[in-house]
């Protein structure tokens, strides 16, 4: 953790040298939200039902395991779900781009990927969102789109926005950047629909839905793809522990949970690794996160594990979403991509 991330969530006071930066950034944050907001003509608001799923602090507070759960809440309850994403870190050749099982994560972004290849369901990366959620649309039979992350998307209209945050970090100092970690206000907390809480710490704002991060079997990197419950590991229970993502210490943390004996290798988020990140010059075994695992899949050394995990939410969570829906008047499943495409058109 860089010393600057430090004095966001441990009240530094120097920070506050930066607070008329932070002042500026809140009102042109503002700003540009209320010329949107005042000027719905301004709005692309898609023919089916469109879920944002997003943060207002810099960092990972885990949307991308929320948007693999709301997949599977929305094929349940009957929709045909597809994403939409910036493809944070992604080079593709063209955009609109739909992303492949298989692709190089250095082209299409490692969330993207990740998300594609453990739902199978269709995924669009533009940094143009509502070119994205167009795309898609055009291309698919997708009749519910989820917008991984794209809170501050104003162009792209939503029928729902659910808000996630990390419940041992919360707001950090509360200020806009630089002074602080957040992209907008505190304020823009009472604006959306759903608030998710990333685990059981001491933040949890009221009305907010509880999210718990559960460990699945750990996989092998290799060709066997071997599953193993972290129960019946029989190696050594000291390893290394690989994570670049947005709070590595929640994943080190996972792995002592589990029994193991981490040693701590924390990587900027979305990191481009090569082969001598992962060389440790012995021979224990190295245990990953899932998002960085579609990046080393083919740099990982022999006894390359990473672990998956799945987001349980509380039993009120899905009422609340379908109540939201609902109030907003989205289509329902029947509605097809079809006629939603055309409806576009029209």
């Amino acid at each position: 953790m860089s010393a600057w991330v430090r004095g966001w969530y441990q009240g530094s006071r120097w920070l506050c040298l930066l607070r008329p930066l932070a002042w500026l950034f809140r009102h042109l944050v503002l700003r540009r939200r209320h010329s949107y907001l005042s000027h719905p003509e301004r709005i692309w608001q898609p023919p089916v039902p469109l879920i944002i799923v997003g943060n207002i602090s810099v960092g990972g507070t885990g949307k991308t395991p929320l948007v693999l759960a709301l997949l599977e809440w929305a094929r349940a309850a009957g929709y045909t779900p597809g994403v939409v994403s910036r493809g944070y870190g992604a080079r593709a050749s063209h955009y609109p781009c739909m992303v492949k099982a298989g692709a190089d994560a250095a082209e299409v972004g490692d969330e993207p990927l990740l998300i594609v290849e453990r739902s199978g369901c269709a995924l669009v990366i533009d940094p143009d969102r509502v070119a994205a959620a167009q795309y898609l649309l055009q291309e698919t039979d997708c009749n519910l789109i989820i917008s991984d992350d794209g809170l501050q998307h104003y162009r792209l209209g939503r029928s729902v926005e659910i808000l996630v945050l990390d419940s041992e970090r919360g707001l950090g100092n509360g200020r806009c950047l630089p002074e602080g970690p957040l992209r907008e206000p505190p304020e823009r907390m009472a604006s959306v629909d759903l608030i998710v809480v990333n685990g059981e710490g001491p933040f949890r704002p009221a009305g907010s839905h509880v999210m718990r991060l559960v460990p699945g079997a750990l996989c092998s990197l290799d060709s066997a793809h071997t599953r193993l419950p972290a129960a019946s590991w029989r190696g050594s229970r000291r390893v290394h522990a690989l994570a670049g993502i947005g709070n590595p210490q929640r994943f080190f943390d996972s792995l002592r949970r589990l029994g193991f004996d981490p040693i701590p290798h924390s990587f900027a988020d979305h990191h481009a690794f090569s082969a001598e990140d992962l060389a440790f010059g012995d021979e224990l075994a190295l245990i990953m996160t899932e998002k960085d695992a579609v990046k080393c899949r083919h740099l990982a050394p022999a006894n390359s594990w990473y672990l998956p995990v799945e987001a349980q939410l509380d039993a009120a969570f899905e009422s609340a979403l379908a109540t939201q829906l609902n109030r907003q008047g989205a289509p329902g499943p029947q509605v097809a991509a079809s006629d939603a495409t055309s409806s576009e058109r029209q």
